[in-house]
């Protein structure tokens, strides 16, 4: 059984292991549970995705409108949640309008992305990325999450 936090009214939503979870919709909602593209996350929305998220591993992308970099990697985020779905669910997170929630994650340069599985960092890169390092990095970082090595990179 998976468990899938909807983007639209952030009820947790199960999904049978049978079932294809691209074709899911929200009970709550009936809205699209995986849409192709990330889901603006404020704090509490995040704490939600932490806490409900099962079976699916999430990719946070924390960054701010006046980021350079940040801009110039929102594209390539959005065209790897279309690749990444529905193994793994993308969220933006805005510094300036969550700065509490960013130094709790300790991110101290941006963008940063850190990849949760089950409510636990696996893995972190700061750094502006294309659409194929982004999608490369998670699934490396998800096949070494599943051995007991860690596979945590330091802040580029």
């Amino acid at each position: 059984m998976t468990q899938i936090v909807c983007p639209a009214c952030a009820a947790a939503n199960r999904i049978p292991t049978e079932r294809n979870p691209a074709a899911a919709k929200c009970g709550r909602c009936g809205v699209a549970l995986f849409q192709g593209q990330p889901t603006e996350v404020d704090a509490r929305e995040l704490q939600v995705h932490q806490r409900s998220n099962q079976g699916v591993a999430v990719l946070l992308d924390v960054w701010a409108p006046w980021c350079g970099p940040c801009r110039s990697m929102a594209p390539h985020f959005a065209a790897a949640a279309a690749r990444l779905e529905p193994r793994v669910r993308l969220l933006k997170l805005n510094a300036d309008e969550a700065p509490e929630a960013s130094a709790a994650l300790g991110v101290s340069g941006i963008p940063a992305l850190i990849l949760l599985q089950d409510g636990r960092e696996v893995a972190r890169r700061a750094g502006a990325m294309t659409t194929d390092q982004i999608t490369a990095w998670v699934n490396q970082a998800l096949a070494g999450a599943r051995s007991p090595s860690s596979n945590k990179e330091q802040p580029q």
